[in-house]
């Protein structure tokens, strides 16, 4: 967070000036949700606080994307500490500000009872089958991720190789019509064509997103095909109604 109190959003390499189609849901789920009155009552410096976390995309495993969360915090860090906090401070932050927290599978495992090659990836809370893997944290701040090697031997999702057009009438269904009104009333916004037009957009991009990359999309003209889809798919509904 700035010294104004805007939030700034980056990835591991750099800070965003334009924020990739792939982050867009992720990011207004943060800014629609992030408790700014708790967060001032809490810290004397907002600046001083950074935040980690994932912003789930399909990258081959289908979960249930109406169901898991845009945003799953995992950590936070401090300047003036100059570290991590520990694991239950960062998860209860990330509850007191509005977001999600990673949800944590075991706490308190003896490093003598912990065999990473014999450990047994738990099920997804998110979707069907085992999870992708797990974050391993001891009290010092270390971490290490531990894949879940069964998960490599999938099939590699099929490209969408298309003209923006057809894509967008493929992919913008009922349903991520449905949820994204559903998204709008829920904020209190007057349901427009724009609104749900950019919800359908981020939508797409976060859950199609392995295959409409290897397929070498063009972002900026799916984006437009898909805003003449859910103009023409609400004009409908307005007549219908």
């Amino acid at each position: 967070m700035t010294a104004a109190g805007l939030l700034v959003f980056g990835d591991r390499e750099r800070r965003f000036d334009d924020i990739p189609p792939v982050t867009k849901y992720a990011v207004r789920h943060v800014r629609d949700r992030f408790d700014r009155d708790a967060f001032y009552d809490a810290v004397s410096d907002p600046t001083d606080f950074v935040f980690f976390g994932v912003a789930p995309c399909n990258l081959g495993l289908d979960y249930d994307w109406a169901r898991l969360p845009p945003f799953l915090g995992h950590a936070v860090w401090t300047d003036e500490q100059e570290r991590l906090l520990p694991v239950d401070a960062a998860e209860q932050a990330f509850e007191r500000l509005g977001l999600d927290p990673v949800n944590t599978v075991e706490k308190e495992v003896n490093v003598r009872d912990f065999h990473p090659s014999r450990y047994e990836i738990p099920d997804s809370m998110w979707g069907d089958g085992p999870a992708a893997g797990i974050i391993v944290e001891n009290r010092r701040g270390g971490r290490a991720l531990l894949r879940n090697p069964v998960l490599d031997d999938r099939a590699s999702p099929e490209p969408i190789r298309d003209d923006a057009a057809s894509v967008a009438d493929r992919l913008v269904t009922d349903d991520r019509l449905e949820r994204a009104v559903d998204a709008v009333e829920s904020a209190e916004n007057p349901v427009t064509t724009e609104a749900v037009h950019a919800r359908v957009f981020e939508m797409v991009a976060r859950e199609e997103y392995v295959r409409l990359d290897k397929g070498g999309v063009d972002w900026d003209a799916l984006r437009s095909a898909v805003g003449s889809v859910v103009g023409a798919a609400l004009g409908r509904e307005g007549a219908d109604g």
